[in-house]
């Protein structure tokens, strides 16, 4: 797979999947109501993470928001801010990644920042695919824990019938997109290696030696053919060459020699 392609589909499915976590963060159906062995079917309910609806047997439906903040259990308050810090670090890693597409030329902009913000905004789609996997998997827990307590509770008082709830539509829309984002964030990494220069790769490493560098200059050379003309001696008054002795030695005239 190209680096263009690889780019461009670490795009689409990210973007998938940030749409994703938006809808199920709105959505009203995170757990709705376990209608098994419960003799009231006029009304049906489920809730969501901003609000909880009614909906009657005659099609009408009521949602009420909730009022409080203090008064939700704190792992709901967690699931929220996991899907908000979701869906904010997805939109930012989609406005990152429009400007970083190779396809995209804004200006003079080098293949290396390009890949910089490729690395960018895969990171962040991989943590915004965990945060919304994290947070519908900790509803999901909760929603698990409150069921088998209200059956145990149903069980020995037999007069008092409970709601229990179950897992609604939004857990795995959520579930989903979170998967997508995260899969559009290790492409969007991949694709960063791509966009990295050959030159800055592999940096070439120039040895110079440790001493300093002699040149060695080579002159024209004179071969002689042995019938060159000998360079004759000038011979005269003061040049003659002075006597030697049989050893080689030099000898100097003596003060005999001028009488």
């Amino acid at each position: 797979m190209s680096t263009t392609t690889c780019q461009v589909m670490g795009f689409i499915v990210s973007s998938l999947g940030v749409a994703g976590c938006i809808v199920s963060t709105v959505m009203d159906m995170w757990s709705t109501q376990d209608l098994y062995d419960n003799p009231v079917t006029a009304v049906f309910q489920y809730q969501g993470l901003w609000r909880s609806c009614v909906r009657q047997s005659s099609g009408f439906t009521e949602c009420r928001p909730y009022f409080t903040i203090l008064g939700l259990p704190a792992m709901f308050q967690a699931v929220r801010a996991l899907m908000i810090v979701g869906i904010v670090l997805g939109i930012l890693g989609l406005l990152v990644c429009i400007f970083a597409l190779k396809c995209v030329r804004i200006g003079s902009m080098e293949d290396s920042a390009k890949a910089n913000m490729t690395l960018t905004s895969g990171i962040m789609f991989i943590i915004a695919g965990l945060c919304a996997i994290t947070g519908v998997s900790v509803f999901a827990n909760m929603l698990v824990t409150n069921f088998w307590m209200s059956t145990a509770n149903m069980y020995q008082g037999m007069q008092n019938v409970q709601n229990r709830y179950t897992f609604g539509s939004a857990l795995f829309v959520g579930w989903v997109a979170g998967g997508l984002a995260l899969v559009g964030g290790i492409m969007m990494c991949l694709a960063c290696r791509g966009l990295i220069p050959e030159e800055s790769r592999y940096k070439a490493v120039s040895y110079n030696a440790s001493g300093r560098n002699i040149s060695y200059r080579t002159g024209p050379y004179k071969v002689g053919s042995g019938y060159e003309p000998e360079t004759k001696t000038r011979k005269g008054t003061g040049y003659e060459e002075d006597p030697r002795s049989e050893d080689g030695r030099r000898s100097y005239p003596s003060k005999y020699d001028y009488v």
